[in-house]
């Protein structure tokens, strides 16, 4: 697919300096010399321009701020000048008013100002901005966001259950008990435009907000292919059959850590038969009335959301642009 790494949080290519992760010393130098630069997270939430919500907004590594939360940071990678990127992580701040709650909805619209931070920036979440960001500051964004939850998932060694610690700038953890060593997980999700003629198969989850459908999709079992992932979860949600299974994109999506494998499908069928347990509904639409989604014109019908891959292979299959 020619538009592949176009979608949300790809196509940035960034050097993601593997060779000074283990470096202390040069990582040491390139900070005391100013060559290094630090986006902030809260709770997962980037900080960014609050006027625009259109750019990460950078500090520099010696910001007072990071150094009052203590935790290490993670070496994003090197830009073309040569810079470093950092992330840092604030989450132990406690924002005057804050309403947990609203933290976890599907949609976090709300916005955290630290005092102390540069004037105009504010922690956002990163679905509400994701396309806001260019294609840089988008994976600097999703990248942070994806390993410091897995650092916080992880802090124990899964052989020995002692307190393991961060090493290589972030990108790996050490149990210094059993000498057990952890890299950051990935988890494979297959997302399927399956289709039967001018029709595609749109399905919804059970907590989602009223109306919103997209493409299903599953997590890939150990010992299985991405074609055969396509099949079973089609068929378990759907109760439909699937032929050719072909790879469309990949999408990292780190909500909290999942690499999407955008595909197509060729359904065998078109009687639905849904796992209530799985979804809550599944539906045949057509090329129009996908059309009429994304335009809020539909009767019953939200679109996927914009940013997403399904919104993205939806896009590309309305314009015939799947090869």
């Amino acid at each position: 697919m020619q538009q592949a790494e176009t979608v949300t949080f790809g196509g940035s290519g960034l050097d993601r300096a593997d060779d000074l992760r283990g470096d202390e010393a040069a990582i040491a130098i390139a900070r005391a010399e100013g060559r290094a630069s630090a986006v902030v997270l809260w709770r997962g939430k980037p900080l960014v321009a609050a006027e625009t919500l259109d750019r990460l907004v950078r500090v520099p590594v010696d910001h007072p701020v990071l150094a009052r939360y203590k935790v290490p940071p993670i070496l994003l990678g090197r830009e073309e000048n040569g810079d470093l990127v950092f992330a840092h992580d604030i989450s132990a701040w406690v924002p005057p008013g804050l309403e947990p709650d609203q933290l976890d909805s599907f949609l976090d619209a709300s916005e955290q100002c630290h005092p102390d931070l540069p004037e105009g920036a504010v922690f956002a979440e990163l679905r509400r901005v994701m396309t806001h960001l260019d294609a840089r500051d988008a994976e600097l964004a999703a990248t942070a966001k994806a390993v410091f939850a897995w650092h916080l998932s992880h802090r124990f060694c899964a052989r020995c259950g002692a307190e393991s610690r961060m090493i290589q700038a972030g990108w790996q953890r050490a149990c210094d008990s059993c000498g057990g060593q952890h890299f950051p997980r990935t988890d494979p999700v297959v997302i399927m435009l399956i289709t039967r003629g001018n029709k595609v198969l749109m399905g919804r989850s059970h907590p989602w907000p009223e109306g919103m459908y997209s493409l299903l999709a599953g997590f890939i079992e150990p010992g299985e292919t991405i074609e055969a992932a396509v099949r079973r979860e089609v068929w378990e949600e759907a109760g439909i059959k699937v032929g050719r299974v072909s790879y469309l994109a990949s999408q990292p999506w780190p909500f909290p850590a999942s690499l999407m494998f955008g595909c197509r499908g060729e359904a065998l069928g078109e009687e639905i038969t849904i796992d209530p347990k799985e979804i809550e509904d599944a539906v045949w639409c057509t090329r129009e009335e996908i059309m009429q989604a994304f335009a809020g014109e539909h009767p019953f019908m939200l679109p996927a959301r914009k940013g997403a891959i399904a919104h993205f292979l939806l896009q590309n299959w309305l314009a015939d642009n799947l090869d």
